[in-house]
């Protein structure tokens, strides 16, 4: 296999992090051998995460067995997803906001056609699919677990529990008409066609749209790293690597 060199744009700071956690991970297991340093160890996974370079080309750039690869970013994405805040923890983040902002979004993954919990109608593809909370700037707060991509955006949030806890912490929650019937605090536009809508209900809907519109920038941060833009793992790991990211984004951006 030919090796040549290869850059990714993830900030120094989440470097140090994920170091510093596998530096003190070997301490506590107190093994003394290893092929990599914690730094090149970290630097394994970031490039895993961010560009999705395989485990064959990430060990042949690395000078370890393919073997080695999956262990070592295994480790680091596990050690990156137990950082991540819970929903309680978001919701007091939210609560210090004037609203937040509710989206779902599929990641997609490569199942066949007999995978129907996997498979997502709206988006004609297989994947799993991920609510997202963000800022009224856009900025990514929290990422849900993955639940298979059949799952409706609305029964989602309600099964991760978002809409009782923005509902306790009073937190404003604007989202999109596929959160129908969720109530509470969640906000949504009114529902017909444009032409039979009022005066009233097109200005509010277009002010609705402005504000909304500003979550497709947390989605698009949670999609810069590749790895999440097409996954070949196991479903099973897709929650891990979420929050592996969202931690990642959270320290990069100092929380």
């Amino acid at each position: 296999m030919l090796v040549c060199p290869s850059g990714a744009d993830v900030s120094s700071s989440a470097l140090r992090l994920l170091s510093a956690k596998l530096r003190q991970r070997r301490r506590e297991l107190g093994t003394r051998w290893w092929r990599l340093s914690p730094g090149r160890q970290a630097l394994l996974a970031l490039a895993h995460l961010r560009n999705g370079h395989p485990y064959a080309q990430l060990a042949a750039g690395f000078g370890i067995g393919t073997t080695t690869a999956y262990r070592y970013v295994t480790e680091a994405v596990e050690l990156l997803a137990a950082l991540a805040p819970a929903l309680a923890e978001a919701a007091r983040t939210a609560s210090t906001k004037a609203f937040v902002l509710l989206d779902g979004t599929l990641l997609p993954i490569d199942r066949i056609a007999a995978d129907r919990p996997f498979s997502s109608g709206r988006h004609k593809k297989h994947g799993r699919n991920v609510q997202i909370l963000a800022g009224p700037s856009g900025r990514l707060l929290w990422a849900s677990s993955a639940l298979p991509g059949a799952v409706h955006d609305v029964w989602a949030a309600r099964e991760h529990g978002i809409i009782a806890v923005l509902a306790e912490a009073g937190v404003p929650c604007w989202a999109d008409k596929g959160y129908r019937g969720a109530g509470s605090t969640v906000r949504i536009p009114y529902r017909g066609r444009w032409e039979t809508l009022s005066r009233g209900q097109k200005a509010v809907n277009r002010s609705h749209a402005e504000i909304r519109a500003l979550v497709e920038q947390a989605v698009a941060t949670l999609k810069s790293w590749r790895l999440l833009r097409k996954l070949r793992c196991s479903t099973t790991r897709v929650t891990n690597l979420v929050r592996a990211v969202l931690a990642l984004h959270l320290a990069s951006s100092g929380r």
